[in-house]
């Protein structure tokens, strides 16, 4: 059974009664989306709160906040979301029994640990419990604050970009949080490139001693004093993270992996193998030093995406230009771009013409070229030529601050994989401590083998039990998962969704842009008989200039080719999925698929115009008809070129099990199924 989380949200609806039958239907909205189990409303004493049950392995607070919001609910300064940053745990278990702390203090609504990520999430009633609180908890439940990342997010502020840490403290904080898994137990008086490295360097020690000890022992005659002095340090080295952080955890009575491979040590002690010992807990020691290689790898493909961001801006000002911190720009100031900058804000070029490389957002190979009116994203890299760029979103709300944001949510959301190996791994130590006691026991009291044995068994048994990789493999792939896919510019919003990916049998794509280029061009005007064609491309051009869209662009480009004087249009009305009106010298003008014109009276069409255009879609041309004062001018036929691996890309992915491709598109079905059959898609939705 799923755990939900419930809220009580007063209800602040503009010119809406509380008692009003309106709220219904917005609790029944509510309720249809993914995530919200219940939505409904409680009135108590003339006024109504709005309950929301939701899951927070599916919607985040942050998420039910903005669905909320848009429904016409806000919330107020009660309820607040917060991420915590935190370092000094070493294993997921240890991670998940500061959870189950946190989530038993009064006023927490929710809390989830992420030790890959090294973040906590926690969702909580601020007129019950104050964050302070909930660092406290984490402290004593041996987590550690790194004071240069305690940035507070709360509701109230901007939910689209996460804390940003200043750019003089961001450095040793991130490194700190990075290493933090590492020399979490570090002395804090050695040097900070010491604790940085303190898991190598015991690694390292461990290893040395054990080396010493074994070859001296075994080949050179080393003492026996000589070489148990080489296992006790090699013991010191191997086990002194894992001491410090089960014994705790003893204390306030969890049990977890960290407590197994101690008991294992201390068993081989006892019976006097200390060389096995010593090497069982080098190689624990080697496993987490590799564990946390693998995760500081999988954070830093999270943190490059902040790394995307300048943090300074050239801002003109008059006839300067200063350079000032981004997130103090303001909507509507001028930044200056040089070649080979990255564009720091969201905005539309000003002045200049340039190609920007849109990967890092957009995930496009081909730069882009930029004219002035084009919109640019923050984290793009302008290449040919300086830009002025006017912003248009401040720094936390641009489109990379939202993609950060959104994968740190989803960093919060556990796929139902997550979810399993985090119960398993909660009662699997003590099954396991007890199974043991058993093996250890049982055998001699039964006359069946002498305890030296069966105890002996019983420690290696306790050797091979040790779920670590179980506990940490889900969470460090589900993080690399979703970095990466933001890299490459795809947005996978929590680990339940990535893990979804793996059942996937459909597939749908838009036509324009996505598998084509989206990059038309004119290649037949037809025109009616007594019209010229410069008249022709005249007219089409002067409506389709008021348009962005990519075959309103290629009509404009080929008017520009024949350096045509376009007349200025009155307005411009779309049609979807049939076309545009205008109205070009007083005169209507429409201009789209045969559709439009049947369906506009007086503007029936005969058989030459239907031949014609049916000849066009036939050899693959998408088609404009254009009249104007109701004579039909001709016909326009495009073409837009396939994007060069598309064929390839849908054969990769009927080899991965996803035979169902299909193409959506609104030109016409002629068109559709050549472009279909070209590229291998297997179901077409045209018009």
């Amino acid at each position: 059974m799923r755990a939900t989380v419930q809220l009580d949200l007063p209800i602040v609806v503009p010119q809406i009664a509380a008692d009003d039958g309106c709220l219904e239907v917005l609790t029944a909205d509510l309720a249809q989306r993914k995530g919200i189990e219940k939505a409904h409303l409680v009135r108590q004493n003339g006024t109504a709160q709005l309950c929301l049950h939701y899951d927070p392995n599916v919607i985040s607070l942050a998420q039910v906040e903005r669905i909320a919001c848009d429904a016409g609910t806000q919330f107020d300064d009660r309820y607040r979301h917060e991420q915590i940053p935190f370092v000094g745990l070493d294993a997921a278990d240890a991670a998940d029994s500061v959870a189950d702390a946190v989530r038993s203090i009064a006023g927490v609504l929710h809390a989830q640990l992420n030790y890959a990520a090294g973040q906590a999430y926690v969702a909580y009633d601020s007129t019950v419990v104050q964050r302070e609180a909930i660092e406290q908890t984490m402290r004593q439940q041996g987590a550690r604050l790194p004071a240069a990342e305690r940035q507070r997010a709360t509701h109230a502020d901007s939910p689209a970009a996460p804390p940003r840490v200043p750019a003089d403290e961001r450095d040793h904080a991130a490194s700190d949080a990075h290493a933090g898994h590492n020399h979490g137990s570090a002395p804090t008086f050695l040097p900070h490139w010491m604790q940085e490295r303190w898991a190598l360097i015991l690694v390292a020690l461990a290893g040395l001693f054990l080396l010493v000890g074994w070859a001296g022992e075994t080949f050179f005659g080393l003492p026996p004093n000589v070489a148990f002095a080489c296992y006790l340090l090699a013991y010191a080295a191997g086990g002194y993270d894992v001491a410090t952080h089960a014994i705790p955890g003893l204390l306030r009575g969890k049990f977890d992996t960290d407590v197994l491979m101690l008991a294992a040590a201390i068993g081989a002690a006892v019976l006097g193998e200390w060389a096995e010992g010593a090497f069982l807990l080098f190689l624990f020691a080697l496993g987490h030093t590799g564990e946390h290689y693998a995760l500081d790898r999988a954070r830093n493909a999270v943190n490059a995406l902040g790394q995307l961001m300048p943090q300074t801006a050239q801002v003109r000002r008059g006839a300067q230009i200063v350079e000032v911190p981004v997130d103090e720009v303001q909507v509507g100031a001028v930044v200056v771009v040089r070649p080979g900058d990255r564009i720091a804000v969201d905005g539309t070029v000003a002045q200049g013409s340039s190609s920007v490389d849109q990967s890092p957002i957009t995930g496009e190979s081909v730069p882009v070229r930029k004219e002035p009116g084009a919109e640019v994203f923050a984290g793009t890299i302008n290449q040919d030529a300086a830009l002025d760029v006017t912003v248009t979103r401040l720094a936390r709300d641009t489109t990379l601050s939202r993609v950060m944001q959104l994968v740190s949510e989803a960093q919060s959301q556990q796929s139902p994989t997550q979810q399993f190996t985090q119960r398993f791994t909660r009662w699997f130590v003590p099954a396991v401590l007890v199974i043991t006691v058993l093996v250890a026991v049982v055998p001699p009291l039964v006359g069946l083998i002498p305890f030296g044995q069966s105890f002996y068994r019983a420690m290696l048994l306790l050797v091979a039990a040790s779920p670590c990789a179980l506990a940490i493999g889900t969470p460090a792939a589900v993080l690399a998962g979703i970095a990466q896919a933001a890299r490459n510019g795809v947005l996978i919003k929590g680990g339940v969704h990535l893990e979804n990916l793996g059942a996937l049998n459909v597939m749908a794509f838009d036509k324009t842009g996505t598998i084509t280029e989206g990059k038309f061009s004119v290649t037949d005007v037809l025109p009616s008989d007594g019209v010229a064609p410069d008249e022709l491309l005249r007219v089409a051009g002067a409506v389709e200039q008021q348009s962005n869209h990519p075959l309103a662009q290629a009509v404009v480009r080929a008017a520009q080719e024949r350096k045509l004087t376009l007349p200025t249009a009155d307005g411009l009305e779309n049609v979807p999925g049939r076309g545009v009106r205008s109205s070009v010298n007083g005169q209507p003008v429409l201009i789209g698929s045969l559709k439009l014109f049947a369906e506009t009276q007086g503007h029936a069409t005969d058989a030459a115009l239907g031949q014609t255009v049916a000849q066009l879609e036939t050899n693959g041309r998408s088609t404009m008809a254009v009249s104007q004062g109701g004579r039909f001018l001709g016909v326009l036929g495009l073409a837009d070129a396939l994007r060069p691996a598309v064929a390839e890309t849908m054969q990769q992915l009927r080899g991965l099990g996803i035979q169902h491709l299909v193409m959506l598109t609104g030109d016409n079905d002629d068109v559709a199924q050549r472009i279909a059959k070209d590229v291998g898609v297997t179901d077409v939705r045209a018009e």
